[in-house]
């Protein structure tokens, strides 16, 4: 069939007086066609009108496609089973051009940023070969918008803790941010809201401040406006998980990092440069880096367990065995665990993501072997104060404690004791007490009052004479 411009051709030619055969010798046509052109005096394709095989069966194959939900294959196969002589390519293009189950691709829009303008933020879920076992992982990852450098890394969970860590990890790899940075309608970054009205939660607000940049996020189901971000993706699945073995997480991160670099390096015949050479133009335009940067942590509160080790994660890690009951401070940034006695750090362990239950252990935090956990104690200040007091009584006290365990009410009681009651019937009751290792507090008491009774409780049931 003609198309129009031959169509046009041959009607302008025929107005100049041309004829048929002259006409057909110079554009290569059949004369009958070009006869048949002139006659129709219009230049326009006439539409086929030729009968499709399919259109007996519409309402059938619009009852089976609901039915198979859509599956063409087995609409074709109860068409066949039906007797219908319609082949699969005609069935789908039957289907394509009376639009059952098809509806034409809307025009993708296009998006111009200028240099340092906007960054996109964006996460998928994958899996990796991790130390031998195949591993669901989050990638995040990070682009400038104009240059399109890229820094993407792997997580085995992705919080709002591990968000902030990503994001300070991009900024501080681009040396610096853009003004605003694009993201998903995520309850990681978005308090409520969505699209133009999204309001971040207060926390990520601070965070972004701290580097300069703001949040923004873009409407829901429209997904081609974080393109930058979401192209990548694919990228990463096929071309750097797909076949790969790492030993851990940090060796994943670790080469994550030096495939950016030589993605980044790579000539891209879309952008007709590389994107470090793009990144060159918009380096020098962006938020610089704060003079001071503190590292991200998640702070929490844990009690030492009997066995002097902070439980965080189902992982958990030891601390000086003189701090077993006590609620101490920990702080997880991505790489360590540190924890704090008050102001003072008291153990710093290195992060461990897995597997679950493991036990961290540093030995200084254990006590000498075969000393047992109260070898170097420090003394109870009630017994630093009775001793202050009476050094005279060390012995005694030194007895008293192996009798009493580490429990400091029998001291501070024994204390008082000692201020209250004389101290010469004291310390003959305490004298006495040593010599039969009696430790009773309340007999030792009762020495105590025997010895001042007369001092004190004068017999007032003397007869006297009337």
């Amino acid at each position: 069939m003609l198309d129009e411009d031959t169509r046009t051709a041959i009607l302008r030619l025929h107005t100049q007086g041309h004829g048929s055969r002259k006409i057909s010798h110079a554009l290569g046509i059949a004369r009958d066609s070009v006869r048949r052109i002139i006659r129709s005096g219009s230049a326009e394709v006439p539409p086929v009108l030729r009968a499709e095989r399919a259109a007996p069966w519409r309402e059938r194959i619009l009852e089976l496609y609901a039915q198979y939900e859509g599956h063409l294959g087995r609409v074709h196969e109860a068409l066949i089973d039906a007797g219908a002589a319609v082949s699969y390519p005609a069935l789908t293009a039957f289907c394509r051009r009376h639009g059952i189950g098809h509806t034409p691709a809307p025009p993708a829009g296009h998006y111009e940023f200028v240099v340092a303008e906007e960054m996109q933020h964006d996460t998928s879920p994958h899996r990796a070969n991790i130390g031998g076992t195949l591993t669901q992982v989050q990638s995040a990852s990070l682009v400038l918008c104009f240059s399109r450098m890229i820094f993407f890394q792997h997580y085995p969970r992705f919080s709002r803790f591990e968000c902030k860590v990503f994001l300070a990890a991009g900024v501080d790899y681009f040396n610096g941010s853009a003004r605003n940075c694009m993201v998903d309608n995520s309850h990681l970054i978005v308090a409520s809201g969505t699209g133009a009205n999204m309001i971040p939660a207060p926390e990520m607000v601070a965070f972004a401040a701290r580097y300069g940049f703001a949040f923004i996020a873009h409407e829901k189901g429209d997904a081609n406006r974080s393109a930058r971000v979401e192209a990548p993706f694919h990228r990463i699945e096929e071309g750097f998980l797909a076949g790969e073995r790492f030993a851990d997480w940090r060796d994943l991160n670790t080469r994550a990092r030096a495939t950016c670099e030589k993605w980044n390096a790579k000539y891209s015949s879309k952008l007709h440069a590389s994107r470090r050479e793009l990144f060159a133009a918009e380096q020098g335009h962006l938020v610089p880096l704060p003079l001071h940067v503190p590292e991200v942590y998640q702070l929490c509160t844990r009690i030492v367990d009997a066995e002097g080790y902070v439980n965080l994660n189902r992982v958990r890690y030891s601390v000086p065995y003189r701090l077993i009951g006590r609620a101490l401070e920990v702080r997880e940034t991505f790489e360590r665990v540190v924890v704090y006695d008050g102001p003072r750090r008291v153990a710093s362990h290195e992060r461990v993501l897995g597997p679950l239950d493991t036990r961290v252990t540093d030995p200084q935090h254990r006590p000498p072997r075969g000393q047992g956990h109260t070898a170097h104690r420090p003394p109870a200040p009630e017994q630093i104060e009775i001793l202050q007091i009476e050094p005279c009584l060390i012995s005694y006290l030194k007895a008293f404690k192996q009798h009493a365990g580490d429990r400091r009410a029998p001291l501070r009681r024994l204390l008082s004791m000692l201020r209250e009651y004389p101290r010469g019937p004291f310390l003959a009751a305490v004298a006495d007490a040593e010599r039969y290792r009696l430790f009773d507090l309340d007999r030792l008491e009762k020495m105590v009052l025997r010895r001042i009774v007369d001092d004190y409780f004068p017999n007032e049931l003397e007869p006297t004479d009337e």
